[in-house]
């Protein structure tokens, strides 16, 4: 099943994706810039092999719903997210408003 909802932080509006998966499920919240997700996101790989895209992305680990990816801090993110002021630590709604 996917689950498609805008959400709203702060005033702005965000896409949430959420996928069910076998024993797992794919969390992403979204916008034009960029986006953060659970520890499905490889950040080492758009780092190193996708540099050249310019990815802006954070990822949070052990989450199992929006709510919690939004409280989460994150556990990594791309250099592309980092020259935005996004860091690691960051919480996740906070990671969001920098992508706007």
């Amino acid at each position: 099943m996917i689950d498609l909802k805008p959400i709203d932080i702060l005033g702005h509006t965000f896409l949430s994706v959420s996928v069910q998966l076998p024993k797992t499920t794919l969390l992403v919240v979204t916008n034009d810039k960029g986006y953060i997700m659970c520890g499905a996101l490889d950040v080492a790989l758009l780092n190193e092999k996708l540099n050249d895209r310019k990815v802006i992305a954070g990822r949070a680990v052990g989450v199992k719903t929006i709510d919690q990816l939004l409280d989460a801090p994150l556990e990594s993110v791309t250099y592309e997210a980092e020259a935005l002021g996004i860091h690691k630590g960051m919480i996740g709604k906070e990671a969001l408003l920098k992508m706007l």
